[in-house]
């Protein structure tokens, strides 16, 4: 018997968090009773979500995918938008069961590698704080930042959410013109906290793409708007960078 809310997110059904939104809106039965955070079941289990019959059979890991996708501006990292603009969701390929989960989000302003997968588990330990996995952005800002912004931004800067800092920053090498170009790594995903933090230290971000989320880098070759199925290799490598078997 194993919490319920881990159950359906091995079977590859939403992540963790999403799952406990299902139970305290009670939208899911185990036998003939609502479901509570808290509970437990087995793949054996009748458990219903919505009224319709969850399929919990399948092992941890076992068949699931991860994609790779470069998040183009001006896209959403939701199934639906209530301004109606377009979300990642619509270009990518059906999986093979279960459905795609976002490991993640990138703002609509922002492009990149975004990582979605069947596997629900994975998806949360990627996600999660407790597990310290890096993101990697280049930057573009207006303006040059001296040492001493950098060294702030290194150190620790309070935004209204909290204390955020990047673990590392690198100067790519200078330009002509009002512009330059950093390459941060930071290893929580909070809203807008790439852009947030350079804002705290009066710098705008003109452009910002992710390269690199976890052991997984975004592929040279590929452009805004592809997607690709990572191979068991990078499979095992994220499920590594997790403690995942």
């Amino acid at each position: 018997m194993i919490r319920l809310q881990k159950l359906l997110a091995e079977a590859g059904l939403g992540s963790r968090r999403t799952v406990e939104g299902w139970i305290r809106e009670g939208r899911v039965t185990i036998g003939d009773r609502t479901a509570q955070l808290g509970d437990r079941a087995s793949r054996t289990d009748e458990v219903r979500l919505d009224g319709a019959k969850l399929d919990l059979r399948s092992e941890p890991g076992r068949g699931h995918e991860v994609l790779l996708y470069y998040k183009p501006v001006g896209e959403v990292t939701t199934r639906r938008d209530p301004q109606g603009r377009p979300t990642v969701f619509e270009r990518l390929p059906r999986p093979g069961r279960g459905r795609w989960i976002s490991v993640g989000r990138l703002d609509v302003n922002t492009a990149g590698l975004l990582l979605l997968t069947t596997d629900g588990e994975l998806a949360h330990r990627l996600m999660h704080p407790s597990g310290g996995v890096e993101r990697e952005y280049r930057v573009r800002l207006r303006g040059r930042p001296g040492p001493e912004v950098l060294e702030k931004l290194r150190a620790g800067v309070a935004l209204e959410d909290g204390q955020a800092r990047f673990d590392r920053i690198t100067a790519d090498p200078p330009g002509n013109g009002a512009h330059s170009s950093f390459r941060v790594v930071l290893h929580e995903g909070r809203n807008r906290e790439v852009r947030r933090l350079w804002e705290a230290v009066g710098f705008e971000v003109s452009r910002l793409l992710r390269i690199r989320y976890g052991p997984i880098e975004l592929p040279r070759d590929m452009r805004a708007g592809d997607v690709r199925l990572a191979d068991g290799g990078s499979l095992g490598r994220l499920r590594s960078a997790v403690c995942l078997p």
